[in-house]
């Protein structure tokens, strides 16, 4: 049996992830899909001083308060980010990384760092009314979150940089899953840098949302992790 820990993105929350948890436990594995503070089940924490650091401790607790110790991780779009900073601290114990249509930073890399005018221009944009809370991409003015589904998120994790420890190159196995169909995509030069690295490489005709719209491939991918 193996562990897998999974990581949403920006604004929702760990049930984006769809059928996927169900799927690997079904296969007789363990699947804990975290949650970030201030996002998704937990809304209710959002505030303007929440972090890169803090959505990366909070992982590492849930890991802990599950008792898991070896596990595979994977993270979808922003949650690439926060298993970069998890890799960095418990890269040990972990079997294999996957990064689904997810940013792949480097040392010293933030979010906005490895984004560009488009996404800059929105997250200052889009938190003018909600200083350091922003709204979700090319949503109106008058958005209002969805209480426990897609609400906003805090600008201070978008500017924080990640810091490589070494651990994160212990990692045997990792993984890149790319959605072509979505568009505009900032994600094309960080799947270019995981087949540049020989990773293990995979497309999906998908929106960005792969787990959802192929978990048949989502799946398949992680469980090939597992081995």
């Amino acid at each position: 049996m193996a562990n897998f820990v999974l990581v949403h993105g920006a604004w929702g929350g760990h049930h984006t992830w769809g059928e996927v948890p169900a799927r690997l436990e079904a296969a007789g594995h363990r699947a804990l899909a975290a949650t970030l503070p201030g996002l998704g089940a937990r809304q209710d924490e959002l505030h303007p001083g929440i972090t890169l650091t803090d959505h990366v401790d909070a992982v590492c607790q849930q890991i802990a308060d599950a008792g898991i110790d070896r596990f595979v991780l994977a993270g979808h779009s922003y949650g690439g980010m926060v298993i970069t900073g998890i890799a960095a601290r418990l890269g040990q114990r972990i079997d294999a990384l996957c990064y689904v249509d997810a940013f792949l930073p480097d040392d010293g890399e933030s979010l906005w760092h490895i984004t560009g005018e488009f996404e800059h221009n929105w997250y200052m944009e889009a938190q003018k009314h909600t200083p350091g809370l922003v709204r979700p991409l090319m949503t109106p003015d008058d958005w209002q979150p969805v209480p426990g589904i897609v609400g906003y998120h805090p600008l201070l994790t978008l500017v924080e940089a990640v810091k490589l420890t070494g651990a994160e190159a212990a990692i045997p196995k990792k993984s890149y899953i790319f959605a072509t169909q979505y568009n505009p995509t900032p994600f094309p030069r960080f799947a270019q840098k995981a087949k540049a690295a020989g990773w293990d490489y995979h497309e999906v005709a998908t929106d960005h949302f792969v787990m959802q719209n192929d978990p048949d491939t989502t799946t398949r991918v992680l469980l090939g992790l597992a081995g």
